[in-house]
């Protein structure tokens, strides 16, 4: 496999942990169960071969062990608490917020791309306008040094 389909089969491969992370998170908020039981019960899932894997369990414990903080922060960038937040929107700000924090190594133009991404896909119509704003705000506070 050549340099650039490498570099794409591992962009796709984390775009599908994101995805399925995002999937996750939406349990995790509806039902507080312990993020290993989804590590578990997704690494099943019929689209997991595909994906990133390693990264799908990092992004569900960074995200569900730091939630609090991850919300502090958002509370911040937000005109609303983030418990008032579609569970859609707020599993993608959770991902972003938590790869702009922690994944320096991503761009954070990656980062509100594919927050934005999902929340096209599976947030409220507007959805992805608002998850746009507040990835973009979390950039310039989180990552000014790549402005």
């Amino acid at each position: 496999m050549s340099r650039p389909d490498r570099a794409h089969s591992q962009s796709a491969a984390r775009s599908l942990a994101r995805k399925l992370a995002l999937q996750a998170l939406y349990g995790w908020q509806l039902r507080g169960c312990p993020w290993q039981d989804l590590v578990q019960e997704f690494s099943e899932c019929e689209e997991m071969p595909r994906a990133d894997a390693e990264y799908f369990r990092e992004l569900m414990q960074g995200v569900c062990t730091s939630s609090g903080a991850l919300d502090a922060a958002l509370a911040g960038w937000m005109d609303r608490p983030p418990a008032q937040l579609d569970p859609v929107e707020h599993a993608v700000l959770l991902i972003g917020t938590w790869e702009l924090k922690m994944r320096p190594e991503i761009p954070y133009r990656v980062v509100i791309n594919e927050g934005v991404g999902l929340a096209k896909r599976f947030g409220a119509t507007d959805g992805h306008k608002f998850v746009n704003a507040v990835l973009d705000r979390a950039a310039r506070e989180l990552r000014p040094h790549e402005r």
